[in-house]
């Protein structure tokens, strides 16, 4: 039995962090054995937020195929491409806008909040407005069947069910409605300032930094607030270090510090170089790895061309249904 089509992206806006490396990257490595996987990186994604500086999308695009593959993503298991690589992408978009009210794009719970919360960018072009669409292009254009989500994208999948359903009831059953699958192993990770890890909050730990940038951080991270003096007892629920600690760390090690910490046995700059050492031993073989990639410059290329050539057959398919069905054909 064929195995069902799954499909995830990444905007190509820096480096990965662990946020990322627990939030989707490990979910992607275990399903690319469970599903047919197709992984793009969405660079056009990345316009529609970014369109005012577009200088660093290509090299975070190479960067992010680094990290996926180093990650242990497989381009010989994984069809591993660039959105734009694939242009009938915008071609889809542009049918599904015909189809779609705007009153459906503007209820997306995050359009609002973004525009709301990001004012150091200009969110107000209708690339932003339309990425719902394209997202939806996305994910039909190759017939994906099913979407990692986490809970709070299952709007915006909910959104691209009711397209293809208002459009395979407009034109016949062209579209695949996909399905959500909830990310087995996300995980919410702290960032050095408490908030939830993320590039734009400046608080991240990146994957692909060295040691001694690794260690420097985790020296300054916060702690539970409540604890001024090492003889004060602490929470190690709300303290950030335990937090990261008991996803890379040894069970009876992280156990033993968090039975410390309740009764001041020990303090927060020993539990941090601790921390620093045991994620530093963590990471050390993705970095080893994501180097010896580096050095062929041409490698994450390489896949990009090899996914695109992949992913083509199934979308000139798809493109050709969808156009005999809108009579936008050649007719030939």
């Amino acid at each position: 039995m064929s195995k069902k089509r799954i499909l995830t992206g990444y905007r190509p806006t820096g480096r990965l962090t662990l946020g990322h490396w627990f939030g989707n990257l490990l979910n992607m490595r275990e399903l690319q054995d469970e599903y047919e996987a197709y992984y793009f990186v969405a660079d056009w994604h990345a316009l529609t937020s970014d369109w005012q500086d577009t200088h660093a999308i290509r090299q975070y695009t190479e960067e992010m195929v680094l990290d996926w593959v180093a990650a242990g993503i497989d381009p010989a298991k994984a069809t591993i491409y660039r959105q734009s690589d694939v242009q009938e992408v915008a071609e889809l978009t542009m049918y599904l806008s015909m189809v779609a009210p705007m009153s459906w794009l503007e209820r997306v719970p995050s359009y609002k909040e973004q525009r709301e919360q990001i004012s150091e960018k200009d969110l107000g072009n209708v690339g932003f407005f339309l990425y719902p669409l394209m997202q939806a292009a996305d994910i039909t254009i190759v017939r994906g069947a099913v979407v990692p989500v986490g809970e709070d994208q299952i709007p915006h999948l909910e959104l691209t069910r009711e397209l293809v359903r208002r459009f395979n009831g407009q034109y016949g059953d062209l579209l695949v409605e996909p399905q959500a699958i909830i990310a087995k192993q996300g995980a919410r990770v702290p960032g050095l300032d408490g908030r939830k890890m993320s590039k734009s909050y400046g608080n991240a730990i990146y994957l692909s930094e060295t040691e001694e940038e690794t260690t420097k951080k985790v020296m300054s991270m916060v702690t539970d607030p409540a604890r001024k003096l090492k003889t004060d007892p602490g929470n190690p629920d709300i303290c950030p270090l335990h937090q990261i600690h008991k996803l890379i760390g040894d069970a009876a090690d992280v156990a033993e510090w968090d039975r410390c910490c309740r009764v001041a046995d020990c303090g927060c700059v020993a539990h941090k170089r601790k921390l620093a050492e045991d994620l530093n031993a963590y990471l050390s073989d993705f970095r080893e790895r994501r180097a010896e990639l580096a050095k062929n410059p041409g490698y994450a290329w390489e896949v990009l061309a090899d996914g695109a050539a992949r992913v083509r057959p199934a979308v000139s398919e798809l493109m050709g249904d969808v156009r005999r069905a809108m009579h936008v054909d050649s007719g030939v």
